[in-house]
């Protein structure tokens, strides 16, 4: 049997802890232009706030995206992209 001694603490740990590791990975959202139920593929490490442009799948206008998250759960709405 070999004793060892523990690692030294990562920094990196502390400042981005890895949590339980579930997050969500998508969310559906309804295009504010044509009114389908669209799924939107989500980036947790992306940070806890995001904003971003992303085209409707289905008449291809633009959405402005904001997506929030709080422990693991993201809340995610759309806008035209003229508001």
């Amino acid at each position: 049997m070999m004793v060892g001694f523990p690692d030294p603490p990562d920094p990196l740990d502390e400042a981005f802890p890895l949590g339980d590791g579930s997050a969500d990975g998508a969310a559906w959202a309804s295009c504010p232009y044509c009114g389908e139920l669209c799924e939107i593929v989500l980036d947790p490490g992306g940070g806890s706030r995001q904003e971003y442009v992303e085209d409707c799948p289905v008449c291809c206008r633009p959405w402005r995206v904001e997506v929030t998250w709080a422990g693991g759960a993201a809340s995610v709405s759309l806008a035209t992209e003229d508001e």
